[in-house]
């Protein structure tokens, strides 16, 4: 026969199992996804959307907007909007509270290159012509952003003209293309590791610096860059980036030199810390 001691120990276990099965569970939401045609393009985007946490349709309120390259759920977008929302909490705030938009990519060698007329430097650069089977559609990609998605964002959403966009390697060279070439874009440009090889260094050219000298509006541009013992090559361009934007007064620049992390993983402190140099004081700093 069981003893009291048994049958008091199956009673606990039985109750404990039946308690577990009464928990309920619900999705964890974090965001919606949007697939956008783009005529531009001619593909389907995939476009990840977080909302703040007080946002409200029917208010009047209008939100920036932080618009992530690589914003793909398995890219940056998850732990960068993190970045966004603990910026922006209400024991921070650091970071206005904004609506986050992350493009997923499909192709980043085509879409963040700008054309060039042959990929004799790549090699020199340390990399495969063969890597790159399609470059060189920047102009369009950005076609795509300031005609298609930024009015879809600002037509389905309530957002406001200030912009952030982040990129880093190769959107990091995208980032400081739009920068060039289309400065009134973007209000703030989180340029992280840039991969300012391509085009064997164009952007670094007279050409490229008579253009960020002639930016008339206010623009914020945050470089970060890894640790140089990893590629001397791409700190030294990075920093003379950085030193040709302290030409324009327009452009409040910030340089971050982050030696303790490498390529692959300083985008995340990068902007982190992007957001403290843009956003220098919190709610509650003295």
């Amino acid at each position: 026969m069981m003893n009291i001691r048994s049958l008091l120990l199956m009673t606990v276990l039985l109750l404990g199992f039946s308690g577990i099965s009464q928990i309920k569970s619900k999705p964890l939401v974090l965001g919606t996804t949007e697939e956008l045609h783009s005529t531009i393009l001619n593909e389907n985007r995939v476009i990840n959307v977080v909302l703040p946490p007080d946002y409200n349709a029917n208010d009047t309120v209008k939100y920036p907007v932080v618009y992530i390259l690589d914003g793909g759920v398995e890219e940056d977008f998850i732990h960068l909007a993190g970045l966004v929302r603990f910026n922006s909490q209400p024991w921070i705030a650091r970071f206005p509270n904004s609506i986050i938009v992350g493009i997923e990519t499909i192709n980043r060698r085509q879409d963040m290159t700008f054309a060039v007329p042959n990929l004799d430097f790549v090699e020199k650069a340390g990399f495969s012509k063969d890597m790159f089977p399609k470059y060189g559609r920047a102009e369009a990609y950005t076609a795509f952003l300031e005609s298609e998605l930024i009015p879809f964002i600002e037509k389905n959403y309530k957002a406001n003209t200030t912009r952030t966009v982040i990129g880093e390697s190769l959107a990091g060279l995208y980032s400081t293309y739009v920068l060039m070439n289309h400065p009134y874009l973007f209000t703030n440009y989180i340029i992280i590791s840039p991969s300012l090889w391509w085009g064997d260094g164009k952007l670094l050219d007279k050409t490229h610096t008579c253009l960020l000298e002639k930016i008339k509006q206010k623009v914020n541009v945050y470089v970060g860059l890894p640790s140089k013992e990893e590629d001397v090559m791409m700190y030294e361009q990075g920093k003379q980036l950085y030193d040709n934007l302290q030409k324009n007064k327009n452009i409040k620049s910030h340089f971050d030199y982050l030696p303790n992390e490498i390529h692959s993983t300083v985008i995340h402190q990068a902007v982190n810390n992007a957001f403290q140099k843009l956003y220098p004081t919190t709610y509650f700093s003295k």
